[in-house]
């Protein structure tokens, strides 16, 4: 008796919420083709950047998919990777067209130097940040530019946000730090 009660009263509520959805103007469709093919695109390039062999911590990436069209974005240290991004991204089924809009970083051995020093104040043994040092390609990024410091990626919360932010404008010789590191949601 319980039972059949708990299903009339579930089936009850479902049947107003879409009651509520459909008076509202709402209604439940499936994506459409084009939203579909832009999805499966927007994986795949994903896919293809990240298993470029040449990126690194020290590089970012960004994309944006828009129909057919894919946009790269970003700054890398060398043209080699601009050009690797560019390649594998024409290559994916469905993109007709390539926007390559990545930056190539200045070469520069004092920013070498800072990338290094802020890598090692990030990622050393001793550091609570040394656990986004694990894995084939870790979630923090470090971007440096004329001795500017940038900081892409993913944390876990607002404390290693701020650490992260804390230890690269410790490292001598850096003139500023963005940091664009974006807090994981649960």
């Amino acid at each position: 008796m319980k039972k059949l009660k708990f299903c009339c009263t579930a089936v009850l509520v479902l049947l107003g919420a879409i009651g509520v959805s459909m008076a509202q103007g709402g209604t439940a469709q499936p994506s459409s083709g084009e939203q579909r093919m832009e999805d499966r695109i927007s994986r795949e390039v994903r896919h293809e950047l990240v298993m470029l062999p040449q990126l690194t911590i020290f590089d970012s990436l960004r994309y944006k998919v828009n129909g057919n069209t894919v946009t790269l974005m970003g700054e890398v240290r060398n043209a080699v990777l601009k050009d690797s991004a560019q390649s594998v991204v024409k290559k994916i089924e469905g993109v007709e067209k390539v926007d390559n809009q990545i930056d190539v970083l200045p070469a520069s051995s004092g920013d070498d130097r800072i990338r290094l020093a802020v890598a090692n104040a990030l990622f050393s043994q001793n550091s609570p940040l040394f656990r986004y040092s694990l894995g084939a390609l870790p979630p923090i990024h470090i971007i440096v530019k004329n001795g500017r410091v940038t900081l892409e990626g993913v944390v876990d919360n607002e404390a290693d946000k701020n650490l992260a932010f804390v230890r690269a404008n410790g490292v001598p010789g850096v003139f500023g730090v963005t940091n664009n590191l974006v807090v994981q949601k649960p």
